[in-house]
Formats: C-alpha cells, structure tokens, sequence
C-alpha cells in the first residue's frame, strides 16, 4: 500500500547509517537519532490519520497476528480441543482450556493463515456449519463446567457454498446466536482483525466486546455494500465511511466497550507482541461482574437491547432525478377509463 512508502524509506536510510557506520568505524549517533525521531513521528501521523479502508487493509494485513498468535504468546496453559457431534474438525475455528490463577476458561477464535497454504487449509478464517456446530458443543461444555468463555473474531464472514448453505449454514448461526443468549457464564468477545457479516456475530454475542485499536467489525463489507448501492465496488472507501465499521466509532456508538491499543505501525509490526492486553486483564473484567446467573443474562440481554433503539433527524425532501424516462402507463386504468367513458357516453344518447 502506497502509504507505507515513506515511513519504510525513513527506516531504510537508518539501517543504511548503522551499515556504514559499522564498518569505517565512525560515530553517526547524531544522523541515526535524528533519522529515527524523523520516522517515529511520519509513523504516529500517517496511523492516526488513516481512513476507514485503510483500517481495512491493515485488519486484513496477511502478517497480522492470528488467534493462536495471540493465545500461545499471552499464555503457556493451552490445551486445544478438537471434535464434536459435526461431521469433521472445522479447522477454521480453533477452541481450547487455558488456565489463569488457577481458573479456567473456555477461548474460541477464528483462524487464519499466514500464506496460501495455510490459507487453504484453514478455509481463509469462514467456517462451515460444522465449525458452528463443534463452537456449540463446546459452549454447552463451558456452561455445564461453569468455565467463562473468551471469542476472538477474525473472519470476513460464514464460508457461503452450496454445499454449506445445504447443510444448513443459517440454521447453524441462529442456533449459536440463541445458545450464547441463554448460556449463563461471563463471555468476552475481542475483534482482533475483522469481523464480518453472520459469522462473526456467530461467536460475538458476549456481555462485552472489546477492539483491537485497528479492527473492524461490519455487517457487510465495504466493497459488498458499494456493490448494492451504487452498483460499482469501486465506491468502497466511501461505503466504508458510511458504515462506522472502525474501532473509534463503534465505540461511540456504544456497541464496542472498549479499545485495545496496538504498537505504532499496528500488530504486524511485531506479531509476537499482538495487542497490549492480557488474559488476567479479561480475567478480572470477568470476575468483577460476578457468576450470578440472572444477572449475567440481564448485562448480555440489555446490552443488545439498546443497540435497537435509533432517533430520527429532520425531515429531508426526496431528490428529485431528471432525465428520467417517463412513467409508462397503467394499461388497467386507461382502458377502465375508456370503458368508462364509452357507456357514459351510450347512456346520455339513449
């Protein structure tokens, strides 16, 4: 992307300083310092003025960090469960126990991968009905045990085969949606890349969501809504403004509870590092609220029950379109017209 083009150029010349400076054995203290101020403030102003699809771009960046990228950096008690009642291992969507204090806790994330390989083979992060079926047995697994549950979305949405949507992709999805309503443990949800249509919120319906600093969170994509409203997929930046998909909006509008920062360039600047947070931070968010049933219901239920509410704003007149073709005419009513007016015509002669 063009807007990486001066900061790397910055960094370039630093690294070629230190080269040289090593080798005729001179002191570039100076040069290299005033070099690296120079590229951490291009940095700090190009990430704090991005538009929303380039917040796009760098969720989707293919060296941002994944979800086992996360959870085997934050913590080293992970046991990975595989299976379920589905017909096979979604590899998609990867679920586990990780253990914080001497607690348990369920985590489920979507999966991707770092090349085409891995891509593949991890179906690009979409699951299949399988994959929600096995997100299910697991959560009713985590309810029972009493274990609080920790998503990680990363996924550009449900995988929308034939073959999926005959096994019944819908289904799978409403069925988690009504499971995660009703299970009575904590749940928090992380967007750590981008989170798309019916297949993030699949697993997002949480008492708190929280956003990396440079994730979205959409319910359609930008170049997907431009397609349906202006017929080109290339109105995107301007479908991603109107659709407040970035982290800072949805925040605003009060359906993220909170932002996690990242590392000035974003999270693939170093993927080990992620984002500044950590499991016992969610832990004692967890812990706060208590394990009181009724009350965990109530916090996830009000929570989604405000986001229906909207306020209107002044009323605006339709624009008016010229160079419009005319309306053709109702052939019905002008021959009741005719017909009308042919026996008016026959009554008044006799």
């Amino acid at each position: 992307m063009c807007y990486h083009i001066v900061p790397n150029y910055y960094s370039f010349v630093a690294r070629q300083v230190h080269k040289v400076a090593d080798e005729i054995i001179m002191d570039f203290t100076d040069q290299i310092n005033l070099l690296e101020s120079k590229y951490q403030k291009v940095v700090k102003d190009l990430y704090t003025q991005l538009t929303p699809i380039q917040l796009l771009h760098i969720a989707c960046h293919p060296n941002r960090p994944t979800f086992l990228d996360h959870v085997l950096n934050i913590t080293d008690k992970w046991v990975e469960l595989h299976g379920g009642c589905a017909a096979y291992d979604d590899p998609a969507i990867v679920l586990g126990i990780e253990s914080i204090d001497g607690k348990s806790y369920m985590l489920i994330g979507h999966q991707k991968g770092r090349n085409t390989k891995e891509h593949i083979q991890r179906n690009f992060g979409m699951l299949t009905p399988h994959g929600y079926w096995k997100t299910l047995n697991m959560m009713k697994y985590a309810d029972h045990h009493r274990f609080p549950i920790i998503t990680f979305i990363d996924t550009p949405g449900a995988f929308s085969d034939l073959r999926s949507e005959e096994l019944g992709q819908g289904k799978a999805i409403a069925f988690n949606l009504r499971a995660m309503f009703g299970v009575k443990i904590p749940i928090v949800t992380v967007v750590i890349g981008e989170g798309g249509f019916g297949g993030a919120l699949a697993i997002g319906c949480a008492n708190k969501l929280y956003m990396l600093e440079n994730s979205v969170f959409y319910v359609a994509s930008p170049e997907a809504c431009a397609a349906i409203l202006w017929k080109t997929s290339q109105e995107a930046p301007k479908a991603a403004e109107k659709l407040k998909n970035t982290a800072t909006k949805l925040c605003n509008l009060k359906i993220a509870d909170g932002i996690i920062p990242e590392l000035l360039g974003g999270a693939r600047i170093n993927p080990s590092h992620g984002g500044i947070y950590s499991l016992q931070f969610f832990a004692c968010v967890i812990w706060s609220w208590g394990m009181d049933k009724d009350s965990l219901l109530n916090m996830r239920h009000m929570k989604f029950w405000v986001l229906r509410g909207f306020v209107e704003g002044e009323h605006v007149e339709p624009e008016i379109k010229r160079n419009m073709k005319k309306k053709e005419a109702d052939v019905s009513q002008v021959t009741t017209d005719i017909c009308w007016g042919w026996r008016r015509k026959k009554t008044i002669i006799t």
